[in-house]
């Protein structure tokens, strides 16, 4: 093989031009249109499912309520409510009467020990006045109150005799 002499290296190219790609026939804009197109039906669906889910609930909590109907006989073992132990936490059990204290309450449970053993209730769940009379255990809510020593939001009630 023979040596090529420095002056004819020159002669040979070194770099070489690239060819630049035509776009397509729509261009780069439409790409970019493409993918704000999917993130935006993206974002639209993922928005569209957690509505959903807001208005009807998880599909993992076991929440159920259970109205007394005409037909539902007021006996042992009667379970009426919601229920949902992390909204309604508390519980108590005692007998229903009619009646709250100075304005806090619509009904109240007594228990052993004396009226500084009440606990005063009042329910947007429950309509409590099916059941006075009854000895009860009841799930709910305690909240603050100014006169009543124990107030509670009742959620679901059983009934115990």
């Amino acid at each position: 093989m023979e040596k090529k002499p420095a002056m004819e290296v020159e002669d040979e190219k070194i770099m070489h031009s690239l060819e630049v790609k035509k776009e397509g026939k729509f261009g780069k804009s439409t790409n970019i249109i493409s993918v704000l197109l999917v993130l935006a039906l993206g974002i639209g669906s993922g928005f569209l499912l957690s509505q959903i889910t807001i208005a009807t609930g998880t599909v993992d909590k076991k929440v159920a309520v259970k109205e007394l109907t005409g037909d539902d006989e007021i006996k042992k073992g009667l379970v009426i409510g919601v229920n949902d132990s992390k909204q309604f936490p508390d519980e108590a059990e005692g007998k229903l009467v009619e009646g709250g204290i100075d304005g806090e309450g619509t009904h109240h449970l007594e228990r052993p020990g004396g009226d500084s053993q009440n606990v005063y209730l009042t329910s947007s769940i429950v309509d409590l006045n099916k059941f006075v009379g009854h000895k009860v255990k009841v799930d709910g809510k305690t909240f603050d109150a100014e006169k009543a020593g124990w107030l509670m939001d009742v959620g679901q009630l059983e009934v115990l005799e």
